[in-house]
């Protein structure tokens, strides 16, 4: 077995380079560019909406790659985010190098590379997406001693013309294989991309919702990335969404990742997987259980719960999603293993079972071996985002709330209380469920959550007021406080939101 770390490594820069994507220099960027005669560069950053922009150059010379990789260039602030003005909008924008990938579908040979914004005296812009991010983390390390990590459960949907031969069965579409599942190719070819752009992928896999409407068909898929840095996880999410939504523009497929379809079928989430790290170990397991920092980590997010909505459910329609009987939670609780929950914590492979040996009898070496080190895997699972959120807001939101959960004096105690081990909507658990505290069921409630406990995610500087003012005040604009109630009834006044929000986040 070779002992070169990057074999098998997908992303080409890091396989020319020989060396992890962190480590990349202005100097290794400029050689791999003279080296494979790559011509153009994308600046990649993201706007108010969630969504990546462009900035193309064209390379002239040597001395100008320098100064853009180097200078960076200005862009207009206040068209890409609500809260700068137009009389003092101009920002830069800089690279950052470890982000480096090349763009599976220009034309001309074409380097792309995600960007941080600067305000005018050269600063961070305090309430930039991937800044505010930075903040949550380093905060994080200060208060905890330990790196926040995490990792996205990205679903969506592709629709594509409904061709009648081996119609998968409705809503059970769960890992479903060829030929009942249509769009495997699509899904893996996107893996291919996404990992060459450098993204860490755990798996793939065609998930629950499948159906067919007018003619098409709607099949859900999954993407789910292992656990990295946080700031590398918003990242590498970023570039996943563009890559679907290229990939399936470029095969005629639309591509959504709506929180709502239509009414009755399974909508689209956005789990978020989380555990934290010192000196390289996880530290969410202790003697085979859940240990008391997850358990502090947990109930920060049971405290803060309400509010995270308003970074990870965006628009109306993700209110027709957190709803009862639908795997995504409508109240602040937590469990093992358990569905019905806001927060979950998966199967962590605590056993110590040599799993291994004992489905492969054949290979004697296996036996000989301890168990393998497993509980590494161990993380928990925020239920209530889907495909509306904005990446970074979202998870320096989650950082935040886990963060406080150690600054709690009573943490353990909202730990244990809000601890549920059953189906919690199920009819002889009603009592339980009434006792726990429940989402907001609309973008106004979410706001006015916000409005609440915004000093929590203003400590320690992470989250900038007029961030907050923003976010609180485009929630408000959605005026749907009582739209859940007045349309629930009447599916194609539901079906007109679905289409008004359907490329969302």
């Amino acid at each position: 077995m070779t002992n070169n770390p990057f074999t098998l490594n997908a992303n080409p820069i890091v396989e020319f380079l020989q060396k992890p994507s962190s480590e990349f220099t202005k100097e290794d960027i400029i050689n791999y560019m003279v080296q494979n005669d790559i011509r153009m560069v994308n600046f990649m950053y993201p706007g108010g909406d969630g969504k990546l922009k462009t900035l193309n150059f064209v390379v002239n010379d040597l001395s100008y790659l320098d100064t853009i990789l180097s200078c960076g260039e200005r862009v207009d602030g206040s068209s890409l985010f609500s809260f700068i003005q137009a009389g003092s909008s101009d920002l830069y924008v800089l690279p950052r190098y470890r982000t480096a990938f090349l763009d599976p579908f220009a034309e001309i040979p074409t380097l792309s590379l995600l960007c941080s914004f600067f305000d005018k005296d050269g600063h961070p812009l305090e309430s930039s997406p991937e800044h505010t991010l930075h903040k949550a983390a380093e905060a994080f390390r200060q208060v905890t001693g330990m790196e926040f990590q995490a990792m996205g459960e990205l679903e969506y949907y592709v629709i594509s013309e409904d061709e009648g031969a081996y119609p998968a069965q409705d809503q059970r579409g769960y890992h479903e294989s060829a030929p009942y599942a249509k769009c495997g190719d699509f899904r893996t070819r996107c893996m291919q991309y996404i990992a060459q752009a450098g993204g860490q992928i755990k798996y793939g896999h065609s998930e629950v919702g499948n159906f067919c409407l007018d003619g098409k068909n709607y099949e859900q898929n999954e993407i789910e990335f292992l656990p990295v840095p946080v700031e590398q996880a918003a990242d590498q999410l970023m570039v996943a969404k563009w890559i679907i939504r290229n990939l399936g523009y470029q095969l005629g497929y639309d591509v959504t990742f709506a929180p709502k379809i239509t009414t009755g079928k399974a909508g689209s989430g956005l789990h978020i997987h989380m555990r934290m790290t010192k000196d390289g170990r996880n530290q969410m397991l202790s003697g085979g259980v859940l240990s008391e920092s997850a358990r502090k980590m947990i109930a920060g997010m049971m405290e803060l719960a309400p509010s995270i909505t308003a970074f990870g459910n965006k628009n109306p329609m993700s209110y027709f999603r957190l709803v009862p009987h639908q795997e995504a939670p409508t109240n602040v609780c937590w469990g093992d293993r358990n569905r019905s929950v806001l927060v979950r914590v998966p199967l962590g492979w605590s056993a110590d079972v040599n799993m291994a040996a004992l489905a492969n009898p054949q290979d004697t070496s296996l036996t000989s071996q301890p168990s393998p080190l497993t509980s590494e895997k161990q993380t928990v699972e925020m239920r209530s985002p889907d495909g509306s959120a904005d990446l970074y807001q979202l998870l320096a939101g989650l950082c935040v709330a886990c963060r406080h959960g150690f600054e709690m004096e009573n943490a353990l105690a909202v730990a244990e209380k809000t601890y549920v081990n059953v189906n919690i909507h199920a009819a002889e658990n009603a009592d339980r469920l009434n006792s726990l505290a429940q989402l907001p069921d609309s973008c106004v409630a979410s706001a006015a959550c916000l409005e609440r406990q915004r000093k929590v995610f203003e400590e320690h500087g992470v989250f900038a007021p007029a961030m907050i003012d923003g976010i609180i005040a485009q929630l408000r604009a959605f005026d749907d406080a009582n739209l859940r109630k007045n349309i629930e009834g009447f599916p194609d006044e539901i079906q007109k939101l679905v289409t008004q929000y359907f490329h969302c986040g």
